[in-house]
């Protein structure tokens, strides 16, 4: 497997920070720019799982989860990505995934416990930039190892996530 050079590995990230942010804080425009003209996002979360594709879907993520009622508050965490660089240039990733709910007094609540799984691109502007995002809950093929375990369980969405297209 190729390496990947420590300023790429920073520059993915910053990305990944990027998307945090920009997710967290409402920045629609920053979000959108996080991503490939052409990507596709997942979210392998609830029963029916929701794919946006280009940017014009990033769009309409971003625009569902700011208008979201539950949403305002939420922070992603991001931790302990590991980098896969591919003969190609480009680098797959996972990481881990936590989402906090930081509203009225704490303790703030657990609302999410997951693992992205990433494919990230070079532009020719030397950006790096989501040209595939899966977002899944910590279930499924990730615990195949583990007697009696590997199998999703769908789970029901919540109606303040409900999502009008």
């Amino acid at each position: 497997m190729p390496s990947l050079p420590i300023e790429d590995r920073i520059a993915l990230q910053d990305l990944i920070a990027a998307y945090s942010w920009a997710l967290d804080t409402g920045d629609v425009d920053g979000l959108v720019a996080c991503f490939t003209p052409d990507a596709r996002m997942v979210e392998e979360v609830f029963d029916d799982p929701d794919i946006w594709e280009g940017h014009e879907g990033i769009r309409g993520i971003a625009d569902h989860y700011r208008n979201a009622p539950g949403f305002p508050g939420r922070q992603h965490h991001v931790t302990q990505t590991q980098y896969r660089p591919q003969e190609d240039g480009s680098c797959t990733m996972r990481s881990f995934a936590f989402v906090t709910e930081c509203e009225g007094e704490p303790p703030y609540l657990l609302r999410f416990a997951g693992w992205y799984d990433d494919h990230a691109v070079k532009g020719a502007d030397g950006q790096w930039r989501f040209h595939r995002r899966t977002v899944r809950l910590w279930d499924g093929e990730v615990l195949k190892n583990f007697p009696g375990r590997g199998e999703w369980v769908p789970r029901k969405r919540p109606d303040s996530l409900i999502i009008r297209r």
